[in-house]
């Protein structure tokens, strides 16, 4: 939803006044351009027809790999954040029982003193795991903002903010997918305009929305039932989550029926990527405790290999040898360690101190 009010609020250039998201957006806009007009220079260059759709069309799949390629660092970050929130989260709730039902000041102060060491001590907070997703949000909406503004632009007879001049803009805006898919046209339109070949524009939008939709739901269900550890699967967050795979689909329908196909073309390239960034992190990066690290330790075992005590695969024979090591290490300190002496009677002292 707010990707639709995004979409429809007045830029500059439409004599709306001051637009402060739009403002904001500028360099963001500016550099998806470019990439988007970069791509279409280098398809051309090695032959495709300028104004072609599939031209266009593989402008728009490079635009969304160069953009999710470089803010794939941020990414791996995220997933770390999120790693380490989920190792603390014992921790927390022994914290958060500790001071269950006392609503004074001094426990209150006491229990967020505790919970700030306890982000000390990890070297995290919640907001270390949303400030990566916050940081690529701008590229991200950036692409959608110049893919949707398209058709205003060319109907305008204006360009973008940069690079999509109003000849390359009225091009995109021209541009059918197989010759008979307006790259501008949403299944709405489509249905109630009725162009030439509007059969063909909606069957297109149809099909691309379900994998869209497909994409989404199989990504999300993965994560939730492979990538969560058994203590996870027990909190509210949990339940959420499974609401929300099946009415997140929902708002990928009303999305389908209003964006133009360039825009759901984008969406579904970069739900594939998604995918991809998922299987590599179920893969290389599960959650500890969770189906993909046991299927993980599983797979390193059948090679020959484990996991450290530092997360690194090694061969199993250093694995073992450490294992050892710690076991000697914990029964030494075990045995150093003072023993308990037994309280004694006052008769049974006595007793010893005159034998």
């Amino acid at each position: 939803m707010d990707l639709l009010l995004a979409a429809s609020s007045p830029t500059p250039s439409e004599g709306g006044g001051f637009d402060l998201i739009g403002t904001i957006m500028w360099p963001f806009k500016f550099l998806v351009e470019a990439i988007l007009v970069g791509w279409h220079w280098l398809l051309t260059a090695v032959g495709l027809p300028t104004a072609a759709g599939l031209t266009w069309v593989l402008s728009i799949v490079g635009l969304v790999i160069v953009i999710r390629a470089a803010v794939f660092p941020l990414f791996v970050r995220q997933i770390k954040s999120q790693r380490k929130m989920m190792e603390i989260a014992p921790e927390l709730r022994k914290v958060q029982e500790k001071y269950k039902g006392k609503r004074d000041q001094l426990s209150r102060e006491a229990m967020s003193r505790e919970t700030m060491a306890l982000y000390r001590k990890h070297g995290t907070t919640p907001m270390s795991s949303c400030l990566p997703l916050l940081v690529q949000m701008p590229f991200l909406l950036g692409m959608f903002y110049t893919l949707s503004d398209v058709k205003k632009h060319a109907e305008a007879g204006v360009g973008g903010v940069g690079l999509l001049s109003a000849a390359l803009t009225k091009e995109f805006y021209d541009a059918k997918l197989f010759g008979v898919a307006p790259l501008h046209t949403s299944l709405i339109d489509a249905i109630n305009q009725k162009p030439e070949g509007w059969e063909v524009t909606v069957t297109i939008l149809v099909i691309l929305v379900i994998l869209m939709i497909a994409s989404q739901f199989f990504t999300q269900l993965q994560i939730i039932s492979k990538n969560l550890s058994p203590e996870a699967k027990t909190g509210q967050a949990y339940q959420m989550q499974r609401i929300m795979l099946y009415v997140l689909p929902l708002g990928f329908i009303f999305s389908g029926l209003f964006f133009p196909l360039g825009v759901v073309i984008y969406w579904f390239v970069s739900n594939l990527w998604t995918m991809g960034q998922q299987f590599l992190v179920l893969r290389e990066m599960p959650t500890p405790g969770s189906d993909a690290a046991k299927a993980r330790e599983e797979r390193l075992a059948r090679k020959g290999k484990a996991i450290n005590a530092e997360g690194k695969v090694v061969p199993m024979e250093s694995y073992q040898a450490e294992q050892r090591r710690m076991l000697e290490e914990a029964e030494r300190a075990k045995a150093e360690a003072p023993k308990r002496q037994q309280p004694m009677s006052k008769k049974r002292a006595k007793k010893k101190g005159e034998s």
